[in-house]
């Protein structure tokens, strides 16, 4: 579906992919994803005053239920999409569960520097003051502007954040996403951007071509003990990500399980604390962020246990040797 309104406007690409802004209730009662990106575009007229669009209904899905074919397909044509030099902008809609992820994968495989946002929406369609329209709004406006080289973007209630530090912080609320290391980068007022942050973009990394790696998440909890992580090497996995108390401190039975887990695979070392980095040389108690690091761990810095464990799944399948991928954490992950 093309809006054309002038041959001046720029052209966005829009891709929907489901989640709650495109639910209605079913006949239960209970919302599931209908509606097309056409049905969205069209729910919101003023978008034809900021940019042509381009419509694509990838998949229709919720968030939850987004795969690696998924993402990988998307950042395939978005990749393709946005080389065509008469594309200014994209924009991907999905569900709010996984847009702390998805988007973070974009930041680290999308090679153009052109505008790309994520959004969806907390109510669903049919709901009382259903925020998706204006979300969708908000994100065509950042889209169409000049905001290149400032890597992927996820804009819902009218604030933009980088992908790198959002995360989902409420299960309902309308100001459900936050970026507790720096704050949202700017927002959408009367129409317009209004920027208070600019953050780097790091250098994307090549799409994967083989086989998706597969990494776990292992949370630590207060008097934990160790059937999970005996079972550990026998699940097949290629890296795991430990989400550590505090700083990176883990209970004092963990360490010899970092020492044997680091030499078959890399072990990554988050935190369940929301914000805050990791650590690296302040404690040096058994299960400490130090004994860890000595031990093999590579410290996530500033990224959290889900995008820990996206980069590092990215790495993997990109053949990359054990020493790259602490640079790689180390250059991606420093505060």
């Amino acid at each position: 579906m093309d809006i054309q309104k002038s041959k001046q406007l720029p052209k966005i690409l829009i891709i929907t992919t489901g989640g709650t802004i495109t639910m209605t209730p079913d006949s239960t009662g209970g919302v599931v994803p209908t509606l097309t990106g056409n049905d969205l575009v069209r729910s919101v007229p003023d978008i034809a005053k900021y940019c042509e669009c381009e419509v694509i209904s990838f998949v229709s899905k919720p968030g939850a239920s987004l795969n690696w074919v998924d993402l990988l397909g998307l950042a395939k044509l978005l990749n393709e999409k946005l080389a065509d030099d008469s594309i200014h902008g994209a924009i991907v809609v999905q569900g709010t569960d996984t847009i702390e992820e998805t988007a973070f994968i974009f930041d680290l495989l999308i090679q153009s520097d052109k505008p790309l946002v994520v959004t969806g929406a907390m109510r669903s369609a049919m709901m009382l003051s259903a925020d998706g329209p204006a979300n969708l709004l908000a994100a065509v406006i950042i889209a169409s502007s000049n905001m290149q080289s400032q890597g992927t973007l996820v804009a819902l209630n009218n604030e933009f954040h980088a992908a790198r530090y959002v995360q989902k912080s409420h299960t309902g609320h309308l100001h459900a996403f936050s970026s507790p290391a720096c704050g949202p980068l700017g927002c959408v007022l009367e129409d317009k951007i209004c920027q208070f942050v600019k953050i780097e973009r790091k250098s994307p990394l090549a799409m994967p071509k083989n086989e998706i790696a597969s990494v776990g998440i292992i949370k630590a909890a207060l008097a934990d003990d160790d059937r999970l992580l005996k079972n550990i090497p026998a699940l097949g996995y290629q890296g795991i990500v430990i989400e550590a108390m505090g700083a990176g401190h883990l209970p004092a039975h963990y360490a010899p399980y970092i020492s044997e887990f680091s030499n078959k695979f890399p072990v990554v070392l988050a935190s369940r604390v929301p914000s805050g980095p990791i650590f690296t040389h302040s404690y040096n108690f058994a299960g400490s962020e130090m004994d860890s690091i000595r031990r093999g761990a590579i410290p996530s810095g500033l990224l959290g246990s889900v995008k820990s464990r996206l980069l590092l799944t990215i790495l993997l399948s990109l053949n990359y040797s054990p020493e790259q991928i602490k640079t790689e954490f180390h250059e991606r992950t420093e505060y």
